[in-house]
């Protein structure tokens, strides 16, 4: 049983993940050692040493819930609890949290961080997918199955929007779009919810422009249009990151030769750690990023796809569109596609936070993955070899019976 347990495993996903983690950990030291010393003062490895702890716990935690079984999740002793932490956790923010980069956002913990922004990512997809799956049943009666669960998102969006997180509260709700919209409710009802959010988001969008039009945002807005017009002021990140990307070419300066690492590009490290990856290891660089990223999305997907249980389906197809939401939204940022939000690169950028919430939904994709492949590799193989047992059986009685009317 372990061992058939022990096979079952997506491998081909753990490896992948596996590279991509690494490479992320020496580009977050080459990415940071200049500014390591010179915007923080502290040693050049501080920011490689603590990223290498980071991965050493979210190996560990990746490993507990990549065993533990998934269904587990589904349980209202799981569900409950996690509900009113997170709303807990988001609301605490407000009297204990720490301000950084214009929100307050986390709580710092000595020399450290913690987001709760991006554990409840993944409570969100939980929650969404075990209420949906359990109303499979009345999924398009709309009092009944559409609405209720629905409360829990629009507080973590209202609590993560008023911090304000507008990157992270965008991420939140494309994917909760993306499991409703798998849920395999009807477009009618799809269209009843998207309506309904008109009505209830505009008011919103007037209550709160002040947080949302704040001057930080509007100069996002305006440097999205046109870097270049304001180098100097708003437009300092972009085109800096317009330059690291444009410089590299298709084999890059070579690692650790970044230009605008040396205090032209912020952050370098975190959110605009792509640009640094494009300047030193050019279309390479960035092209292996993408495969990596694009494989574990799409397998996911299929995960999901190939899961029978609804529970387990959507859970996948939340955790994949995650990271891919996410990692278009850091992508599209800095290459200008898109305006600058400050996400960061999914298993790539410096941060613990980030790297442990992920992990801990690639730990139950990885579990969710091993259960298709145990019913499809050996459940469905005993079924076989037991229906032609009794085939066999079958075949043999007949055969007896028809030599014993020949005698």
């Amino acid at each position: 049983m372990f061992k058939k347990i022990l096979k079952s495993y997506d491998y081909s996903l753990i490896i992948v993940l596996t590279m991509l983690v690494i490479f992320g950990l020496i580009m977050v030291y080459s990415a940071s050692m200049v500014s390591a010393v010179q915007r923080y003062e502290v040693a050049s490895d501080y920011f490689f040493q603590k990223q290498k702890l980071n991965i050493i716990l979210s190996a560990l935690v990746f490993s507990v819930t990549a065993w533990l079984p998934y269904k587990l999740l589904q349980s209202n002793k799981v569900l409950v609890p996690m509900v009113f932490l997170s709303l807990f956790g988001l609301g605490a923010l407000f009297i204990f949290g720490h301000v950084a980069g214009n929100a307050q956002s986390w709580f710092k913990i000595g020399t450290s961080s913690l987001q709760p922004s991006e554990f409840v990512k993944l409570c969100v997809i939980i929650y969404l997918s075990a209420v949906y799956a359990k109303k499979q049943s009345y999924i398009n009666e709309f009092d009944k199955g559409v609405v209720p669960p629905l409360v829990y998102l629009v507080l973590v969006l209202a609590f993560v929007a008023i911090q304000p997180d507008i990157g992270t509260a965008a991420i939140i709700f494309l994917i909760a779009a993306t499991i409703i919209f798998s849920s395999g409710m009807s477009f009618r009802n799809i269209g009843k919810l998207a309506g309904i959010g008109l009505i209830i988001g505009i008011p919103a969008l007037f209550i709160m422009k002040g947080i949302l039009f704040s001057d930080v945002r509007v100069g996002r807005f305006l440097a999205y249009q046109d870097p270049f017009k304001d180098e100097q002021g708003i437009g300092w990140q972009l085109a800096n990151s317009y330059m690291a990307v444009g410089s590299g070419g298709l084999k890059g300066l070579g690692l650790g030769q970044s230009i605008q690492k040396l205090g032209y590009l912020p952050e370098s490290h975190t959110d605009f750690i792509m640009a640094v990856i494009a300047e030193e290891l050019g279309i390479f660089g960035v092209g292996f990023v993408l495969i990596c990223l694009g494989y574990i999305v799409l397998r996911g997907i299929f995960i999901g796809i190939k899961c029978k249980d609804p529970f387990g389906s959507l859970l996948a197809i939340g955790i994949s569109s995650m990271v891919g939401i996410q990692a278009f939204i850091n992508l599209g940022g800095i290459s200008g596609v898109i305006p600058l939000t400050g996400v960061p690169l999914p298993f790539v950028s410096y941060g613990g936070s980030s790297l442990l919430q992920l992990s801990l939904a690639m730990g139950i994709l990885s579990n969710i993955s091993m259960f298709v492949n145990y019913e499809h590799n050996f459940k469905h193989k005993n079924e076989e070899q037991t229906n032609q047992g009794k085939t066999k059986k079958i075949m043999d009685k007949r055969f007896h019976f028809v030599n014993r009317r020949g005698d």
